[in-house]
């Protein structure tokens, strides 16, 4: 086990290769994504979306393995109903991760392809890890969750409907450990 959590923690693997140590860990030894992600160091929402680039057909995950497309991208595409051919139009036209998000999104609100999303300029979109972690930490607060980014930092916003709500937050995030 040791050995193999060595080898996820190098930095030359690609992140299918990454995915498929991460799921062999789980089978071989029966972890669980909370437990794996405390074993490699990484958080819980790395290993879950790293371990959603399975879901990818081979012939998709092949443009990741060599580097063509990053992971980011092909998560994106998973949005799609035809993941590999979105990704072949993100290879073939240089499409940012945003711009492949916007493709999925259109899709599925049958809404045609657009390169960006009505309303929301592209600074404003998302991206798939920005909301599995608003997500993450919605379930884990049971509270509302907003994540902004911006080039000079960002801010998290937590939404709450009284001051006990409020009081608990504050409770929570100062605790101390150990």
């Amino acid at each position: 086990e040791v050995g193999i959590i060595e080898n996820v923690q190098r930095a030359d693997l690609n992140p299918i290769e990454e995915a498929e140590a991460y799921e062999a860990l789980m089978k071989r030894f029966g972890r669980t994504q909370e437990g794996l992600a405390s074993s490699v160091g990484k958080s819980r929402v790395h290993i879950t979306n790293t371990l959603r680039l399975l879901q990818l057909p081979e012939a998709a995950r092949a443009y990741v393995r060599a580097g063509k497309i990053s992971a980011g991208h092909a998560r994106a595409a998973l949005g799609a109903s035809d993941p590999e051919a979105l990704i072949e139009k993100a290879v073939a036209q240089g499409l940012s991760v945003r711009d492949v998000e916007a493709l999925a999104k259109g899709e599925r609100e049958g809404g045609g392809i657009e390169t960006k999303s009505a309303g929301r300029s592209a600074a404003e979109e998302k991206d798939v890890d920005t909301e599995a972690l608003e997500a993450d930490l919605t379930r884990q607060l049971g509270l509302q969750v907003d994540i902004r980014h911006s080039k000079n930092g960002g801010e998290l916003r937590i939404k709450y409907r009284d001051l006990e709500q409020l009081d608990d937050v504050c409770r929570r995030l100062t605790r101390r450990k150990g």
